[in-house]
């Protein structure tokens, strides 16, 4: 699909798949043990200022909001439908919790608007190379001073077990030039190239391949990842 002159994928890989997207994640992702986990890792606090890229139906947004209602949260996403959904999910009242049609760039945000953590989850997969790459020097680029980034998404798929899962489910809906770098295992390569250490904190195996988080910070230990 387009958005002015870039493209981009519908959470499912069509539109016409939208409506069912939330189902689907719940059903074969194991979402309630990778997204509690991710939550609990973005930790938001009321001081935060959270962009989430990408925020698609706005699940996690709200959650977020819900566990920090005084947090500043933004969503942004291209795709029209999927932040329908997000505002359906969302408080109308709340003037902290906003959603924003569109791609990631300075612009879009509003002025001296600096995010403290920048999230994504389950996007960089559907994305070319190029855009993994630019994505994330814009998110360094905008991200506030001490300030931590969070991505969850299909890692290195390490078994054959969890590369066969990938390739029956996800590559079929979404394709394979996009998918495969990450399946490669190229994300943590491109948060580097970004200017992040990066950290794999957990590793999740699901029906659909292996889902992974990230957490990039400028200083601080390596860990190895939890793997269920």
């Amino acid at each position: 699909m387009t958005n002015g002159t870039k493209i981009y994928t519908p959470p499912l890989g069509y539109d016409w798949l939208t409506p069912v997207y939330d189902t689907a994640i719940g059903a074969l992702t194991r979402e309630h043990v990778w997204r509690s986990a991710f939550i609990k890792q973005i930790d938001p606090s009321p001081d935060d200022r959270i962009l989430d890229v990408g925020c698609g139906t706005g699940t996690l947004a709200v959650a977020l909001k819900q566990m920090a209602p005084q947090a500043d949260i933004i969503g942004i996403d291209p795709d029209r439908h999927a932040l329908a959904r997000a505002a359906a999910k969302a408080n109308a009242e709340s003037q902290t919790l906003r959603f924003v049609e569109g791609f990631l760039s300075e612009s879009v945000l509003p002025k001296r608007w600096t995010p403290t953590k920048i999230i994504s989850s389950l996007v960089f997969h559907q994305m070319p190379l190029a855009t993994k790459r630019e994505i994330l020097q814009t998110m360094s680029s905008l991200l506030a001073k001490n300030g931590v980034i969070h991505i969850a998404d299909y890692g290195l798929q390490q078994s054959v077990l969890m590369r066969t899962l990938f390739r029956s489910t996800v590559q079929m809906l979404d394709g394979v030039a996009d998918t495969q770098p990450n399946a490669d295992g190229i994300l943590p390569e491109l948060m580097a190239e970004a200017g992040f250490v990066v950290e794999n904190t957990r590793i999740v195996p699901t029906p659909t391949g292996a889902i992974s988080l990230f957490r990039a910070m400028p200083r601080f230990d390596h860990k190895s990842p939890e793997v269920e």
